[in-house]
Protein backbone atom coordinates (compact mmCIF):
# COMPACT_ATOMS: atom_id res chain seq x y z
CA UNK A 1 0.00 0.00 0.00
CA UNK A 2 1.26 3.56 -0.51
CA UNK A 3 0.82 4.60 2.90
CA UNK A 4 3.21 1.75 3.91
CA UNK A 5 5.86 2.33 1.73
CA UNK A 6 6.09 5.68 2.63
CA UNK A 7 5.94 5.39 6.29
CA UNK A 8 8.73 2.63 5.69
CA UNK A 9 10.52 5.02 3.49
CA UNK A 10 10.58 7.76 6.43
CA UNK A 11 12.44 8.32 9.52
CA UNK A 12 10.44 9.74 12.00
CA UNK A 13 8.65 12.53 10.47
CA UNK A 14 10.88 12.92 7.92
CA UNK A 15 11.69 10.89 4.18
CA UNK A 16 14.90 8.87 4.09
CA UNK A 17 16.39 10.91 1.90
CA UNK A 18 15.98 13.96 4.33
CA UNK A 19 17.39 12.18 7.11
CA UNK A 20 20.38 11.56 5.05
CA UNK A 21 20.62 15.03 4.60
CA UNK A 22 20.75 16.02 7.97
CA UNK A 23 23.02 12.94 9.40
CA UNK A 24 25.16 14.85 7.08
CA UNK A 25 24.98 18.22 8.08
CA UNK A 26 24.95 17.14 11.54
CA UNK A 27 28.38 15.30 11.04
CA UNK A 28 29.57 18.51 10.52
CA UNK A 29 28.43 20.31 13.68
CA UNK A 30 29.70 17.21 15.69
CA UNK A 31 32.94 17.29 14.14
CA UNK A 32 33.54 21.09 14.80
CA UNK A 33 31.51 20.00 18.44
CA UNK A 34 34.63 17.97 18.66
CA UNK A 35 37.41 20.26 17.80
CA UNK A 36 35.98 22.83 19.88
CA UNK A 37 35.85 20.09 22.93
CA UNK A 38 39.28 19.42 22.63
CA UNK A 39 40.33 23.39 22.09
CA UNK A 40 38.48 23.13 25.23
CA UNK A 41 41.05 20.32 26.97
CA UNK A 42 44.00 21.48 25.16
CA UNK A 43 43.64 24.97 27.19
CA UNK A 44 42.87 23.60 30.24
CA UNK A 45 45.72 21.30 29.84
CA UNK A 46 47.52 24.14 29.75
CA UNK A 47 45.86 26.08 32.78
CA UNK A 48 46.82 22.35 34.87
CA UNK A 49 48.73 20.00 33.07
CA UNK A 50 48.48 16.75 34.02
CA UNK A 51 50.05 15.09 37.16
CA UNK A 52 51.99 11.94 37.32
CA UNK A 53 50.31 8.79 39.22
CA UNK A 54 51.76 8.32 42.32
CA UNK A 55 53.49 11.38 42.81
CA UNK A 56 54.46 13.48 45.61
CA UNK A 57 52.31 16.59 44.77
CA UNK A 58 50.66 17.74 48.34
CA UNK A 59 47.14 17.47 48.80
CA UNK A 60 47.05 21.10 48.99
CA UNK A 61 48.00 21.41 45.13
CA UNK A 62 45.93 18.54 44.21
CA UNK A 63 43.25 21.23 45.34
CA UNK A 64 44.68 23.62 43.46
CA UNK A 65 44.00 22.23 40.28
CA UNK A 66 40.32 21.24 40.69
CA UNK A 67 40.23 25.08 41.96
CA UNK A 68 41.61 26.40 38.50
CA UNK A 69 40.09 24.22 36.25
CA UNK A 70 37.00 25.27 38.73
CA UNK A 71 37.68 29.18 38.08
CA UNK A 72 38.36 28.63 34.18
CA UNK A 73 34.82 26.47 33.96
CA UNK A 74 32.98 29.29 35.84
CA UNK A 75 35.11 31.96 33.36
CA UNK A 76 33.62 30.36 30.13
CA UNK A 77 29.97 29.76 31.57
CA UNK A 78 30.95 25.72 31.41
CA UNK A 79 30.61 23.37 34.21
CA UNK A 80 33.25 22.10 36.02
CA UNK A 81 32.33 18.28 34.82
CA UNK A 82 32.83 19.24 31.42
CA UNK A 83 36.25 21.42 31.76
CA UNK A 84 37.46 18.28 33.46
CA UNK A 85 36.54 15.71 31.37
CA UNK A 86 38.07 17.50 28.02
CA UNK A 87 41.62 17.96 29.67
CA UNK A 88 41.57 14.45 30.87
CA UNK A 89 40.08 13.35 27.02
CA UNK A 90 43.11 15.76 25.70
CA UNK A 91 45.85 14.10 27.39
CA UNK A 92 44.73 11.12 26.18
CA UNK A 93 44.69 11.94 22.68
CA UNK A 94 47.65 13.39 21.36
CA UNK A 95 46.82 16.08 18.65
CA UNK A 96 48.20 13.14 15.73
CA UNK A 97 45.94 10.78 17.17
CA UNK A 98 43.01 12.05 17.64
CA UNK A 99 41.01 10.74 14.47
CA UNK A 100 38.26 13.09 12.42
CA UNK A 101 34.75 11.72 12.16
CA UNK A 102 34.75 10.12 15.37
CA UNK A 103 32.95 12.34 17.79
CA UNK A 104 34.45 13.63 21.15
CA UNK A 105 31.94 11.76 22.96
CA UNK A 106 33.34 7.84 21.31
CA UNK A 107 37.07 9.81 22.13
CA UNK A 108 36.31 10.23 25.97
CA UNK A 109 34.63 6.95 26.09
CA UNK A 110 37.96 5.20 24.52
CA UNK A 111 40.28 6.99 26.25
CA UNK A 112 39.13 4.67 29.36
CA UNK A 113 41.46 1.97 28.04
CA UNK A 114 44.68 2.11 29.69
CA UNK A 115 47.93 0.50 27.35
CA UNK A 116 48.09 4.06 24.46
CA UNK A 117 49.15 1.66 21.76
CA UNK A 118 45.91 -0.54 21.99
CA UNK A 119 43.98 2.66 22.84
CA UNK A 120 45.03 4.51 19.22
CA UNK A 121 45.22 0.98 17.57
CA UNK A 122 41.26 0.69 19.18
CA UNK A 123 40.15 3.65 17.45
CA UNK A 124 40.82 2.95 14.11
CA UNK A 125 38.73 -0.12 14.20
CA UNK A 126 35.52 0.54 14.40
CA UNK A 127 33.60 -3.05 15.71
CA UNK A 128 33.00 -5.81 12.99
CA UNK A 129 29.83 -4.91 10.54
CA UNK A 130 29.88 -1.46 12.03
CA UNK A 131 31.03 1.72 9.20
CA UNK A 132 32.01 3.69 12.47
CA UNK A 133 32.21 3.94 15.99
CA UNK A 134 29.18 4.45 18.34
CA UNK A 135 29.11 5.84 21.79
CA UNK A 136 27.39 2.19 23.15
CA UNK A 137 29.90 0.31 21.08
CA UNK A 138 32.62 2.58 22.87
CA UNK A 139 31.29 1.30 25.88
CA UNK A 140 31.03 -2.10 24.63
CA UNK A 141 34.50 -1.92 24.38
CA UNK A 142 35.24 -0.87 27.50
CA UNK A 143 33.31 -2.56 29.61
CA UNK A 144 30.57 0.08 30.62
CA UNK A 145 27.34 0.33 30.61
CA UNK A 146 25.05 1.01 27.71
CA UNK A 147 22.40 3.14 27.14
CA UNK A 148 20.68 1.10 24.46
CA UNK A 149 21.46 -2.97 26.03
CA UNK A 150 20.91 -5.40 23.11
CA UNK A 151 22.05 -8.77 24.71
CA UNK A 152 20.88 -10.56 27.77
CA UNK A 153 23.62 -9.68 29.56
CA UNK A 154 23.31 -6.01 28.99
CA UNK A 155 20.21 -5.92 30.02
CA UNK A 156 20.18 -7.68 33.10
CA UNK A 157 23.44 -5.10 33.99
CA UNK A 158 20.98 -2.50 33.40
CA UNK A 159 18.30 -4.00 35.40
CA UNK A 160 21.09 -4.18 38.71
CA UNK A 161 22.00 -0.76 37.77
CA UNK A 162 18.34 0.89 38.30
CA UNK A 163 17.67 -1.44 41.41
CA UNK A 164 20.96 -0.83 43.65
CA UNK A 165 18.11 0.62 45.61
CA UNK A 166 16.81 -2.02 48.44
CA UNK A 167 13.09 -0.96 47.52
CA UNK A 168 13.83 -0.42 44.07
CA UNK A 169 15.39 -3.87 44.17
CA UNK A 170 12.40 -5.53 45.89
CA UNK A 171 9.59 -4.40 44.12
CA UNK A 172 11.49 -5.41 40.51
CA UNK A 173 11.85 -9.05 42.38
CA UNK A 174 8.35 -9.55 43.29
CA UNK A 175 6.81 -8.15 40.20
CA UNK A 176 9.34 -10.42 38.18
CA UNK A 177 8.43 -13.50 40.19
CA UNK A 178 4.72 -12.72 39.72
CA UNK A 179 5.65 -14.16 36.28
CA UNK A 180 5.15 -17.86 36.12
CA UNK A 181 7.23 -18.20 32.96
CA UNK A 182 10.06 -16.17 34.81
CA UNK A 183 9.54 -18.14 37.78
CA UNK A 184 9.61 -21.37 35.85
CA UNK A 185 12.82 -20.30 34.56
CA UNK A 186 14.71 -20.29 37.66
CA UNK A 187 17.08 -23.32 38.55
CA UNK A 188 15.93 -25.18 41.91
CA UNK A 189 18.79 -24.61 43.71
CA UNK A 190 18.20 -21.12 43.10
CA UNK A 191 14.57 -21.12 44.12
CA UNK A 192 15.56 -22.95 47.52
CA UNK A 193 18.39 -20.35 48.22
CA UNK A 194 16.06 -17.76 47.43
CA UNK A 195 13.01 -19.02 49.95
CA UNK A 196 15.86 -19.99 52.74
CA UNK A 197 17.03 -16.39 52.23
CA UNK A 198 12.99 -14.77 52.50
CA UNK A 199 13.10 -17.12 55.42
CA UNK A 200 15.45 -16.15 57.66
CA UNK A 201 12.61 -14.39 60.01
CA UNK A 202 11.17 -16.92 62.10
CA UNK A 203 7.82 -15.46 61.54
CA UNK A 204 8.44 -15.36 58.07
CA UNK A 205 9.32 -19.25 58.13
CA UNK A 206 6.81 -20.63 60.10
CA UNK A 207 3.93 -18.79 57.97
CA UNK A 208 5.76 -20.56 54.83
CA UNK A 209 6.74 -24.31 56.53
CA UNK A 210 2.45 -24.23 57.70
CA UNK A 211 1.52 -23.26 54.35
CA UNK A 212 3.44 -25.60 52.33
CA UNK A 213 3.30 -28.66 54.88
CA UNK A 214 -0.99 -28.14 53.99
CA UNK A 215 -0.29 -29.57 50.63
CA UNK A 216 -0.44 -33.50 51.10
CA UNK A 217 2.21 -34.12 48.64
CA UNK A 218 4.83 -31.58 50.13
CA UNK A 219 4.16 -32.93 53.33
CA UNK A 220 4.65 -36.34 52.76
CA UNK A 221 7.71 -35.59 50.89
CA UNK A 222 9.41 -33.35 53.93
CA UNK A 223 8.64 -36.41 56.23
CA UNK A 224 10.40 -38.62 54.19
CA UNK A 225 13.57 -36.81 55.96
CA UNK A 226 14.57 -38.26 58.77
CA UNK A 227 15.75 -34.90 60.32
CA UNK A 228 12.22 -33.20 59.18
CA UNK A 229 10.18 -36.67 60.53
CA UNK A 230 12.42 -36.03 64.01
CA UNK A 231 11.72 -32.52 64.43
CA UNK A 232 8.16 -31.92 63.58
CA UNK A 233 7.74 -35.34 65.81
CA UNK A 234 9.72 -33.49 68.48
CA UNK A 235 7.79 -30.27 67.95
CA UNK A 236 4.43 -31.93 68.54
CA UNK A 237 5.79 -33.85 71.76
CA UNK A 238 7.22 -30.43 72.93
CA UNK A 239 3.59 -28.78 72.07
CA UNK A 240 1.49 -31.13 73.61
CA UNK A 241 3.98 -30.48 77.12
CA UNK A 242 3.65 -26.78 76.97
CA UNK A 243 -0.39 -27.18 76.27
CA UNK A 244 -0.50 -29.42 79.32
CA UNK A 245 1.85 -27.15 81.71
CA UNK A 246 -0.17 -24.25 80.30
CA UNK A 247 -3.41 -25.95 81.23
CA UNK A 248 -2.06 -27.03 84.70
CA UNK A 249 -1.29 -23.84 85.43
CA UNK A 250 -3.76 -21.47 84.60
CA UNK A 251 -7.54 -23.81 84.37
CA UNK A 252 -9.37 -23.93 87.27
CA UNK A 253 -10.60 -27.47 86.37
CA UNK A 254 -6.77 -28.46 86.95
CA UNK A 255 -6.88 -30.13 89.69
CA UNK A 256 -10.10 -32.23 89.18
CA UNK A 257 -8.38 -33.52 86.26
CA UNK A 258 -5.47 -34.43 87.69
CA UNK A 259 -7.39 -36.27 90.20
CA UNK A 260 -9.02 -37.91 87.25
CA UNK A 261 -5.45 -38.73 85.29
CA UNK A 262 -4.84 -40.81 89.08
CA UNK A 263 -8.09 -42.98 88.82
CA UNK A 264 -6.90 -43.83 85.25
CA UNK A 265 -3.96 -44.75 86.10
CA UNK A 266 -5.18 -46.57 88.82
CA UNK A 267 -7.98 -48.41 86.79
CA UNK A 268 -5.28 -49.04 83.90
CA UNK A 269 -2.83 -50.94 86.49
CA UNK A 270 -6.13 -52.89 87.95
CA UNK A 271 -6.86 -53.93 84.19
CA UNK A 272 -3.26 -54.61 83.60
CA UNK A 273 -3.03 -57.41 86.10
CA UNK A 274 -6.67 -58.36 85.73
CA UNK A 275 -5.70 -58.72 81.75
CA UNK A 276 -2.46 -60.84 82.89
CA UNK A 277 -4.39 -63.17 85.22
CA UNK A 278 -7.46 -63.93 83.18
CA UNK A 279 -4.66 -65.19 80.34
CA UNK A 280 -2.97 -66.71 82.84
CA UNK A 281 -6.35 -68.28 83.41
CA UNK A 282 -6.67 -69.43 80.09
CA UNK A 283 -3.54 -70.66 78.82
CA UNK A 284 -2.01 -72.27 81.73
CA UNK A 285 -4.82 -75.69 81.72
CA UNK A 286 -3.75 -76.08 78.71
CA UNK A 287 -0.25 -77.44 79.43
CA UNK A 288 -1.87 -80.64 81.75
CA UNK A 289 -0.20 -83.50 80.41
CA UNK A 290 2.11 -81.66 77.98
CA UNK A 291 6.04 -82.09 78.56
CA UNK A 292 7.71 -78.94 77.17
CA UNK A 293 11.22 -78.95 75.68
CA UNK A 294 14.59 -77.58 77.56
CA UNK A 295 14.47 -74.66 75.10
CA UNK A 296 10.56 -74.32 75.90
CA UNK A 297 10.87 -74.32 79.43
CA UNK A 298 14.06 -72.30 79.34
CA UNK A 299 11.88 -69.53 77.59
CA UNK A 300 9.41 -69.84 79.98
CA UNK A 301 11.45 -69.52 83.29
CA UNK A 302 12.80 -66.32 81.78
CA UNK A 303 9.33 -64.81 81.19
CA UNK A 304 8.20 -66.13 84.80
CA UNK A 305 11.32 -63.87 86.51
CA UNK A 306 10.39 -61.04 84.18
CA UNK A 307 7.29 -60.89 85.54
CA UNK A 308 8.27 -61.52 89.08
CA UNK A 309 9.98 -58.36 88.94
CA UNK A 310 7.31 -56.16 87.50
CA UNK A 311 5.55 -57.36 90.21
CA UNK A 312 7.84 -56.46 92.56
CA UNK A 313 8.80 -53.42 90.94
CA UNK A 314 4.36 -52.73 90.87
CA UNK A 315 4.27 -53.36 94.11
CA UNK A 316 7.28 -50.66 95.17
CA UNK A 317 5.45 -48.26 93.25
CA UNK A 318 2.08 -48.45 94.83
CA UNK A 319 3.53 -48.46 98.33
CA UNK A 320 6.00 -45.69 98.03
CA UNK A 321 5.15 -43.70 94.86
CA UNK A 322 8.86 -44.69 93.51
CA UNK A 323 8.49 -45.49 89.81
CA UNK A 324 12.13 -45.93 89.41
CA UNK A 325 14.15 -48.65 87.59
CA UNK A 326 17.44 -49.85 88.36
CA UNK A 327 20.11 -51.16 85.75
CA UNK A 328 19.39 -54.54 86.23
CA UNK A 329 15.36 -54.63 86.46
CA UNK A 330 15.57 -52.54 83.22
CA UNK A 331 17.88 -55.46 81.57
CA UNK A 332 15.18 -57.83 82.68
CA UNK A 333 12.28 -55.87 81.73
CA UNK A 334 13.84 -55.47 78.08
CA UNK A 335 14.51 -59.35 77.89
CA UNK A 336 18.13 -59.00 78.11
Amino acid sequence: MPEEIEIADKVGSVSANRYVEIVAELRKLVETSSRIQFTIGDYALEVEPMREHGGSAPADELFTVKDSLFRLAEDIGLSYSTVKTARWTASRWPEDRRVSGVSFTVHSILAGIVDDEERWATILTPPEGKARWTPDEAKRRTGRQVVKPVTPQEKISAIHTLARDEDVAAAVTTDFLKRPTVAAKVPEQEKVRVVEEFTRDDSVATTAATSLLRRPDVAFRAMSDDTARHQVNHAQVERGRQAREHFEDTSPVAPAIRNIDRTVEFLDLVTACHSFVAAAGRVVPGLRDRQLGDDERTIVHENVARVRATLDWIETAVDTGKVDVDGELAKLLQGE
